[in-house]
């Protein structure tokens, strides 16, 4: 495994990181608790010791699986990194920025943006106890909440940091302006967006931006959601609840099987899988810092280490991103 510090800070989290939405498995079909706790495991003992998770994933269940996964193991050798500021239980009472509906057990449940200094207490306390740690690595502001001043969230992260409930501030899915207006308050370690090698938008001007002021970049989706893997290719199906029935509606599929056959050449004459190919070409690409990879049993997990081992010559990347211009 190779190791990075977060943009400014001495947080160093490792370059593949253990994502853990679809443990959670609300929107994702479900998944087997013990299935999860094992990917975890599997993810510590390949050299993963970084977990991003959020109090959404699984409205709640993401986090306590991961408490639960590490109770006993050495907290100094984790790095949690957790979420706040997407409500789902009414607590918010109406403020905030309504996001959208979420489906529970056949129930609709509002899904509101809500970062105000008091509802940000709220959840930390709330996943702390979820985690069963008494400290958070790196707290994300999970998406931009127009309704509540940005100086406002970040001063409450301030004074989070200072208490020592958490080590690092970072925030999910800004802008630059919205970096920008953060930057007033408090020197942000990292910015955790969606990238991959369909998905290149952040390169325009918050690559520019992160590596002008040093903030690290946290890449999420780069499998696009499982895509990239070429499984969906091959008579792979997807359960009914699933949202990626309509997520990869957006994308030239055609396109997408066509490039994937050049990864495919290169994979096999690495001895390595489409996806290690993927998550590796991330890795090297310019400011990421941390590649996010979900992993939904302990095969998938070992897999998704294993990706930092593969070495691609500039050649190969050159033909990698040859095949992609063409798309």
């Amino acid at each position: 495994m190779e190791y990075r510090k977060l943009g400014n800070t001495d947080l160093e989290l490792s370059v593949i990181t253990h994502g853990a939405f679809a443990i959670g498995g609300n929107m994702w079909g479900g998944n087997e608790k013990q299935d999860s706790i094992n990917s975890i495991h599997a993810s510590l003992d390949n050299g993963v010791t970084s977990i991003d998770t959020a109090p959404f994933y699984g409205f709640g269940l993401s986090e306590e699986m991961i408490g639960e996964a590490i109770k006993g193991k050495d907290r100094s050798k984790i790095q949690l990194l957790t979420k706040f500021g997407l409500v789902w239980d009414g607590s918010n009472q109406g403020k905030g920025e309504f996001f959208f509906n979420a489906e529970e057990d056949g129930k609709t449940l509002p899904v509101y943006k809500f970062a105000s200094k008091e509802n940000i207490i709220k959840e930390v306390e709330e996943s702390l106890k979820r985690l069963g740690t008494d400290y958070i690595d790196l707290l994300q502001l999970h998406w931009p909440d127009n309704s509540t001043p940005i100086s406002e969230t970040m001063e409450a992260l301030e004074m989070l940091i200072q208490q020592g409930k958490i080590r690092t501030a970072g925030v999910s899915n800004y802008l630059v302006e919205q970096m920008e207006e953060a930057s007033k308050t408090i020197q942000l370690a990292s910015n955790q967006v969606s990238y991959s090698m369909l998905n290149r938008a952040i390169e325009k001007d918050l690559v520019p931006y992160s590596l002008e002021n040093n903030t690290g970049i946290i890449v999420y989706s780069p499998m696009e959601r499982g895509l990239l893997t070429g499984k969906y290719f091959k008579q792979a199906q997807l359960k009914a609840d699933d949202h990626r029935n309509g997520y990869f509606a957006q994308f030239d599929l055609e396109k997408v099987k066509t490039f994937l056959e050049t990864l495919e050449t290169i994979a096999q004459e690495k001895n390595a899988t489409v996806s290690q190919l993927v998550l590796r070409w991330t890795s090297l690409q310019p400011s990421i810092s941390v590649v996010l990879a979900g992993a939904r049993n302990a095969q998938q997990a070992v897999e998704n280490a294993q990706a930092i081992s593969v070495d691609l010559s500039q050649e190969e990347l050159n033909t990698i991103n040859s095949a992609l211009k063409e798309m």
